[in-house]
C-alpha cells in the first residue's frame, strides 16, 4: 500500500485517535479560565502580524492608525505593540508546522493580535500539505468565537454572525484518510464547544439590544453534528426568553440574505464553522466585498482581528501590493479597540472608515494605479480621525 492509501483497520486506528484527542480537548475546554478583565491590565500587548502576500501591506497601515488613535495610551505605557515575523509561507515550510514553535510563543506573549491574511499550502499546487496557520492559531490560542458583522445602512441591514471556530470539519480537515477509492474526512461538534458560542451570541445579543438570534445548521441532513449544534443552541436560548429565536438551514439562509423582502429582518447569526465562512463572504459582497470586512476570532485568554480575504499572492506578484485596500483590517482594528475597553476609540475609527468609503469618498481604492494606494487612504482615514 502507498503511504497515503491506509488499510480499513489502520483508517479505524486514526479515526480513534480523532476520538481521543477530541475527548482532551473537551476536557480542556472545561478547564478554561474566564475572559481577560482589560479595565484590570496595566499594560495591554497588542502583536502586529503581516502574514503574507498583501498582509504585511494592510497590517503596516492598520498599525499606524491604530498608533494614531492611541498616542496618548501608548506614551503612558498602557499599549504596546509587538511586531511578531515569521509566520509567513517560506518560514512555515522550512520547518514544516502551520505555526513555528517560536511564532507560537511571541503569539502567546500577547494580549490581543492583528494578523495579516497568511496564505494556505496547497497540496494541489505542489506545496506540502500542512495545516492552515488560521486553523492552528485559533485552536492554539483556542480562539473559539469567529465574529464578523455586516452593516448597510443604507439598506437597513446591520447583521452579526457568530461562527464556531475551533470545531466542524475545519478542526480535523486535514486528519482525514484515504483508503482505496475511498476517501473520509471528519467534522466534530461538542456540547463545550457549542454552548460557549451560543451563549456568547445571546450575550452579544442582549448587551446590544437585538431582538432576535438565528440559528443556522443543515440539521435535516448531517443529523448528528449539525443536529447537536441546533438542539443545543435552542436549549441556551431558553435562558433568553426576551429574545426571539428561529432556526434555518444554511442552503435557504444564503438565499434570504439576497431577498430584499427578509434579510432586513435578521440580526444575530449563530452557525458552525464551515457555514460560518461561506455565508460571511456572501454577505461581506453586499457590504461591498471583501475586502471591506474585518473579523475578530475571540478567545478567553487571547484575541486575534483579521480581514476576512486571502493573501492575494497575485497582486504581490504583479508589483501592486502598495494598492491593496486596508479597510478590512481597519474594520478589523475597529473591533479590536473596543475588545480591549476603548469603545468610544472603535466606534470613531468606524465612523472615519463610513465616511471615507460611503459619504466623502475622496479616495477609493481600487487595487490597481488608478486607484488610492493604501497609505494614501489610511492617511485620509486618519485626518478624519482629528476633525470627528
Amino acid at each position: 500500500m502507498s503511504k497515503n492509501i491506509l488499510t480499513p483497520s489502520e483508517a479505524a486506528a486514526k479515526f480513534e485517535d480523532v476520538i481521543n484527542s477530541q475527548f482532551k480537548r473537551i476536557e480542556k475546554m472545561k478547564s478554561s479560565a474566564d475572559f481577560v478583565d482589560y479595565s484590570a491590565v496595566d499594560t495591554i500587548v497588542i502583536g502586529i502580524c503581516g502574514g503574507d502576500g498583501i498582509g504585511p501591506a494592510i497590517t503596516a497601515e492598520s498599525e499606524r492608525v491604530l498608533k494614531a488613535i492611541l498616542s496618548d495610551k501608548v506614551s503612558k505605557g498602557k499599549i504596546v505593540f509587538k511586531e511578531i515575523d515569521g509566520l509567513t509561507l517560506e518560514n512555515r515550510l522550512s520547518c514544516m508546522k502551520p505555526i513555528p514553535d517560536d511564532v507560537l510563543a511571541e503569539l502567546k506573549s500577547c494580549h490581543v493580535i492583528l494578523k495579516g491574511p497568511t496564505t494556505t499550502p496547497d497540496a494541489s499546487a505542489g506545496t506540502p500539505n500542512i495545516e492552515s496557520a488560521n486553523v492552528a492559531m485559533r485552536r492554539e490560542l483556542d480562539l473559539f468565537a469567529n465574529v464578523r458583522p455586516v452593516s448597510i445602512p443604507s439598506e437597513g441591514i446591520d447583521w452579526t454572525f457568530f461562527r464556531e471556530n475551533t470545531e466542524g470539519a475545519y478542526a480535523v480537515g486535514s486528519l482525514g484518510v484515504n483508503l482505496e477509492g475511498l476517501a473520509i474526512d471528519f467534522t466534530v461538534t461538542t456540547d463545550e464547544g457549542t454552548e460557549r458560542i451560543a451563549r456568547l451570541a445571546y450575550e452579544f445579543a442582549k448587551a446590544n439590544n437585538k431582538k432576535r438570534v438565528s440559528i443556522v445548521t443543515k440539521a435535516n441532513v448531517i443529523k448528528k453534528t449539525d443536529g447537536k449544534f441546533l438542539e443545543i443552541c435552542k436549549r441556551i436560548s431558553e435562558e433568553y426568553p426576551e429574545i426571539k429565536t428561529d432556526d434555518w438551514y444554511i442552503d435557504i439562509m444564503t438565499a434570504k440574505l439576497l431577498d430584499e423582502n427578509r434579510r432586513r429582518d435578521f440580526e444575530v447569526m449563530v452557525l458552525p464553522n464551515l457555514y460560518g465562512d461561506i455565508i460571511t463572504d456572501e454577505a461581506a459582497e453586499l457590504q461591498g466585498g471583501v475586502g471591506t470586512a474585518g473579523s475578530a476570532n475571540i478567545g478567553k485568554r487571547y484575541a486575534m482581528f483579521e480581514a476576512i480575504h486571502g493573501s492575494a499572492p497575485r497582486m504581490v506578484k504583479e508589483g501592486r501590493a502598495k494598492y491593496a485596500d486596508p479597510s478590512s483590517m481597519l474594520r478589523a482594528s475597529a473591533m479590536l479597540l473596543r475588545h480591549i475597553g476603548y469603545a468610544n476609540e472603535g466606534n470613531r475609527l468606524d465612523k472615519a472608515l463610513d465616511i471615507c468609503m460611503f459619504e466623502e469618498k475622496k479616495l477609493t481604492v481600487t487595487g490597481r494605479e488608478d486607484g488610492a494606494t493604501g497609505r494614501e487612504f489610511s492617511d485620509y482615514v486618519i485626518s478624519v480621525l482629528e476633525r470627528i
